[in-house]
């Protein structure tokens, strides 16, 4: 197995290469084929994967929220019938 980065190098990761090292990473630990020291490694870079996956995803929620609250103002402004968030 390939070693993987020790160092939290994951900052300039897009959302689908976190995922996809991830993914790897996942499938290396349920091998179970690593001595405790890879596993261990595999681990902590699973955890800064997964960290920058959600801080991706918290960011996309954000954008989505924002442009969803545009939106809204936009209409609002317009006069036109502002859609409620309630079903």
């Amino acid at each position: 197995m390939d070693a993987m980065p020790t160092n939290d190098d994951t900052a300039n990761l897009s959302y689908e290469e976190a995922r996809d090292e991830l993914i790897r990473v996942v499938s290396a630990l349920e091998q179970g084929s690593s001595t405790l020291e890879q596993s261990l490694a595999l681990w902590e870079r699973g955890e800064q994967l997964a960290r920058r996956c959600e801080e991706w995803l918290i960011g996309a929620k954000a954008r989505l929220e924002a442009a969803r609250a545009g939106a809204s103002a936009s209409a609002a402004a317009s006069g036109a019938p502002v859609a409620s968030d309630a079903h």
